[in-house]
């Protein structure tokens, strides 16, 4: 009735979606204990935004059961690298977390045998936990960075005790299916074409959650895209193939004025892990553009049907909506 008053049509979209994320594939995990009492984390996904040390810590740190600002991050570096597949396909949660597990498990498998040699005790006697090499039923203990330096200094004898340090290449699991619904208001203006997204709301499943800052970070930023390439989006080429927009000066992508304000744009999570990988993620990169895409394009659907007009191309530029609506559509 708002929208009627103004002189604007309304229109609702619902969008259901299911993806596919995390081809099979191979990734790094390495860790390497620095002087300076911190943990550098070595794999091949690349950080570029994502917040992807934030979430490492988070997996290694009650893992070693060390404070998260003592892990880093070792990334950009194909000398360090034993493979890397890369970031891209939602993977780096999928692939890089497993081998942040795997890794941490090798520190602790490497860790009890060198820990008792120095603790002078049978490695089938050292617990760990807490970052603390004990034994059993004692109060000898030795922590792990203490250790990770003993063995620098002083070796204990074996292969490969010169150093709690680890690098390993692990066959990352099989795609995970993380899926949702995205529903979507708009309102359109007969009056110039102009569609402006006035409500947005997006669920989904993405398994478990380690972030949840990140992934609803994550969700808003692929959500703005899609409706970028609902509404604005588009390369115009002249009759000779040039390109006529070929600038951020030129080509319109979506800015935060083009959002609904936050009361109105609400995303949240409803998670089911997954039994394919040990941390049971699936992975959230491309979540929102997913969904976005059709929920708004089924929106502005709706309000043009309101309107007697059935079926539009993309973007819906205001140009495009007037051109429909008045009967001048190429």
């Amino acid at each position: 009735a708002d929208s009627r008053a103004r002189g604007l049509v309304r229109g609702f979209g619902v969008t259901s979606y299911l993806e596919a994320t995390a081809p099979p594939g191979k990734e790094m995990g390495g860790l390497r204990f620095e002087a300076d009492g911190r943990i550098a984390f070595l794999t091949g996904t690349k950080d570029y935004g994502q917040g992807h040390e934030g979430a490492y810590a988070q997996i290694l740190g009650p893992a070693l059961g060390v404070s998260y600002d003592r892990i880093g991050l070792l990334q950009g570096d194909s000398d360090a690298l034993l493979h890397g597949g890369g970031t891209g396909g939602s993977r780096s949660l999928m692939a890089s977390g497993k081998a942040a597990v795997e890794a941490a498990d090798a520190v602790i498998e490497k860790g009890r045998a060198a820990a008792a040699h120095y603790l002078e005790a049978a490695e089938a006697d050292i617990e760990f936990g807490g970052g603390l090499f004990r034994v059993a039923g004692t109060d000898r203990a030795i922590a792990l960075h203490d250790l990770a330096a003993r063995m620098k200094a002083d070796p204990p004898p074996g292969d490969g005790l010169d150093s709690l340090d680890v690098a390993l290449v692990v066959e990352t699991p099989p795609s995970a299916f993380p899926n949702g619904c995205h529903i979507c208001e708009v309102e359109l203006d007969p009056e110039t074409g102009a569609v402006a997204v006035d409500r947005y709301v997006a669920i989904g499943d993405f398994g478990t959650i380690v972030n949840p800052m990140l992934v609803e970070a994550q969700m808003h930023g692929g959500v703005t895209q899609g409706l970028g390439q609902a509404l604005m989006e588009e390369v115009a080429l002249d009759g000779d193939g040039q390109c006529l927009n070929g600038s951020l000066m030129d080509y319109c992508i979506p800015r935060a004025a083009d959002l609904p304000d936050l009361p109105h744009m609400i995303v949240g999570d409803r998670p089911v892990p997954t039994e394919t990988n040990p941390l049971g993620v699936k992975g959230c990169g491309e979540a929102g553009t997913t969904g976005a895409l059709p929920a708004v394009a089924n929106a502005v659907a709706d309000a043009l049907h309101r309107c007697g007009v059935d079926g539009f191309d993309m973007p819906a530029t205001p140009h495009r909506i007037w051109r429909l609506l008045n009967g001048k559509a190429e």
